[in-house]
């Protein structure tokens, strides 16, 4: 396709353009970064009309390439400021622009400060203004002791917060009791905030039999499906007790889809993502000492991943996130799956890694731009301007080839740290274009010279960090 600069109303034509109902040609207007106009014919006569409605119109034809809302990556650690060796805006967002994700959400670790106060989200958002390629949203943190300052951060204009029922692994950012859960769960009560968890509890009494801690069957057995079991449990009684939105984050144990299936039944507000890497990935198939695979909770069997998939259909699993976790390369600790840092990076590849797995399931755009781009946005409170193709959204795409295909390379990545389960691997769906309410961010291979993105806060924030 041929792109067409930048001006103030132009219009994108797509033959497969993803709709919540289905797929099909339309020609969207966008105008002042809105979305002002939708026409669902991509024949001559709309060129006409358009021309003659709106004189010297730029029209970017994608002709059969699959035009969608931007991707809503609801699960990111850019980690910035203190642990900027890791990951920051710059590099991050650029990552983002690359894979098609139009927004992403920060979580309240691993920064130093961590975001449980007001003060440390200003000092957050501080470092990410001016240099994020796309737009950034926040969560923020519970931790306890700091009840008293949620009502700031949601005045702010956080998304929502998180808490760890185990230890996340971070000083700063120590897990919460069974009470701190219920003084937040009081303390958002009145608000239509959402608390998300990482959803494992500790095993008191851990067996593992086996030793090498080369072999990933030896972390396997540190981190079983019951301490999700027991967690979700725990949450599952919460959001019904209390009646507060609550989310489970990146989900790994298909055991748990009963307990969450019978919870939604029952009318609790809940909802529950799973990650790239535990519907592509599978733990028979790990090499020995490849910690570039270790997360938290871990990727589990074969079986498990066709579960975890059927949950994607049956709509028990709301969405699909990357938990984008980088570090630096020594924290992996090469081939010591017990001291290595777990987490997995995968914020630029993961249309191309849902898709290469979905176009053999049957399942269709539509789905997954629900997993990818409505669900997150529904999440974070943003489903009035992103995540869908209305008239009055922002105008948020990804243009994209599912078709092509494309192999995971080093030189490819965009993030800072380019350690990766996906090295050399062949993925369908080539991402073409990335566009930010109207504007290019990412086109012909290249990531958009200028940071253009937007911190999603309230307006009294943002002036005393651009000030």
């Amino acid at each position: 396709m041929q792109f067409q600069e930048d001006s103030h109303i132009c219009a994108f034509v797509s033959q497969r353009t993803v709709f919540a109902d289905g797929v099909r040609p339309a020609t969207l207007v966008v105008s002042d970064e809105k979305i002002q106009e939708i026409l669902y014919d991509t024949s001559e006569d709309v060129v006409r009309y358009l021309s003659q409605k709106y004189p010297g119109i730029p029209f970017n034809d994608c002709g059969s390439l699959v035009l969608m809302p931007g991707i809503i990556d609801s699960h990111v650690h850019v980690n910035e400021p203190g642990r900027t060796e890791w990951e920051g805006f710059h590099t991050a967002t650029r990552a983002a622009a690359a894979g098609g994700v139009t927004t992403i959400a920060d979580m309240p670790l691993n920064s130093i400060p961590p975001t449980t106060t007001l003060d440390n989200l200003k000092t957050k958002a501080r470092e990410a203004y001016a240099k994020s390629f796309v737009d950034v949203a926040f969560w923020g943190g519970v931790i306890p002791g700091n009840q008293h300052e949620l009502r700031s951060l949601i005045n702010a204009g956080v998304v929502g917060f998180k808490c760890f029922l185990c230890p996340s692994g971070i000083d700063e950012f120590p897990q919460v009791s069974v009470d701190d859960v219920r003084k937040t769960l009081l303390e958002l009560w009145t608000t239509k905030t959402v608390l998300a968890f990482h959803a494992e509890c500790e095993e008191l009494e851990k067996t593992n039999p086996l030793t090498d801690p080369g072999l990933y069957n030896t972390f396997l057995h540190t981190r079983p499906d019951l301490m999700e079991l027991k967690a979700v449990k725990l949450i599952c009684d919460w959001c019904i007790k209390y009646n507060v939105r609550c989310h489970i984050v990146h989900l790994s144990s298909a055991k748990c889809l009963a307990l969450i299936n019978d919870a939604k039944t029952r009318g609790a507000p809940l909802t529950v993502e799973t990650c790239y890497h535990y519907l592509i990935l599978a733990a028979e198939e790990i090499p020995e000492g490849s910690t570039e695979f270790k997360c938290c909770p871990p990727i589990r069997g074969k079986n498990n991943r066709e579960q975890l998939w059927h949950g994607i259909k049956n709509g028990t699993l709301d969405m699909v996130v990357s938990d984008h976790s980088p570090c630096v390369p020594e924290l992996k600790t090469r081939g010591n799956f017990l001291t290595a840092w777990g987490g997995i990076s995968s914020l630029q590849f993961g249309l191309p890694l849902i898709w290469t797995a979905a176009r053999t399931r049957n399942i269709s755009f539509s789905d997954i731009s629900k997993l990818l781009s409505k669900q997150p946005a529904r999440l974070c409170g943003l489903e009035d301007r992103k995540g869908d193709l209305f008239v009055g959204m922002d105008a948020d795409f990804i243009i994209w080839d599912p078709e092509e295909s494309i192999k995971v390379e080093v030189d490819d990545i965009y993030y800072k740290n380019k350690l990766t389960p996906y090295q050399g691997k062949i993925l369908f769906g080539k991402t073409i274009a990335t566009v930010l309410r109207g504007r290019f961010v990412f086109k012909e291979g290249k990531v958009c010279d200028k940071p253009v993105g937007k911190l999603l806060l309230h307006a009294s924030i943002l002036q005393t960090i651009e000030t």
